[in-house]
This record gives C-alpha cells, structure tokens and sequence, in this order.
C-alpha cells in the first residue's frame, strides 16, 4: 500500500517521527511536505497536493498533521474524492474506514502523544473498507453529493 503524509509546522516534527516509523516497518510513503520546519506556513498549501494525490489515487491512503487536525481535515475535504476525517482515538480510527471508506487521516500534533498518534496510524492503515450493502449505498449518497457540488 502506497501511503502519503503531509504536515504543517505545528505537525513537522511528528510527521518526521512517523515517516521514520512507517518505513521502517516496510510501508511505501510519499513525503508531500513540509520539508522544513517554517513557522509562517500555512497548511493549504501544505495539504493539497497530499489531497490530490489521494484524489488521483496516487497514494491509497494519506497522514496529514496540523496543530489540531482541523484545518487540514477542512482543507482536505475540498479536494474532489478526499474523505477526511480528524481522528482523536481509535474506535473511529478503523471504523471510518470500515464504514465510510475514510481515505485521509487528520491529526492534531499539539494535542496528541506520540503513542496514541501512532496507534491511530496503525490502526488506520490495517482497516479496510467494508463494501456492505448499507455502508455503499451511504457512501454512494456522499459521492453523489460532491459530484453535484463540482460540476
């Protein structure tokens, strides 16, 4: 699974913690920034491209940080075929992704531990997409909502 990760300043030293990690344990991760730590950033700009990537289905799923995981899930969720969500414990860590077929997870690095972020992250990554009756038909109710927004 080819995964992608971006952070803003208020997330940069938890994504370098957690890029590390993910490769470490054999993951294929694509760095969408930031590269540097800049205290001026500002995270649509840092988001989009992961938000693209996840959209063209270039990566399969995406990481993003932010301070509190907010902004970017916003940012993110504007982005055609993005289902982002700001996760905070693991329940719905796996179960956006099992009934919603949530895409991208958003974090706060100013208001999680180290040892819960990656919890999530595991957590996240090893959920699959449950393709059920009820939750197709719900996310086939979420597509035709954004098709009709982006004409």
């Amino acid at each position: 699974m080819k995964i992608g990760i971006a952070a803003d300043h208020a997330g940069f030293e938890q994504k370098q913690i957690v890029l590390r990690e993910l490769r470490d344990a054999g993951f294929d991760v694509e760095d969408y920034g930031a590269f540097s730590y800049d205290a001026n950033d500002d995270y649509p700009d840092i988001i989009v491209p992961l938000a693209e990537a996840i959209s063209k289905k270039e990566v399969e799923k995406g990481i993003a940080i932010c301070g509190s995981g907010v902004g970017v899930s916003i940012a993110a969720n504007k982005i055609k075929g993005v289902r982002a969500a700001l996760i905070t414990e693991n329940y719905s860590a796996h179960q956006g992704v099992e009934h919603d077929d949530m895409n991208l997870l958003c974090l706060g690095g100013r208001v999680l531990g180290a040892a819960l972020l990656s919890e999530l992250i595991q957590t996240f990554l090893n959920a699959k997409y449950d393709a059920g009756e009820r939750f197709q038909r719900r996310l086939d109710k979420v597509i035709s909502l954004e098709n009709k927004q982006t004409r």
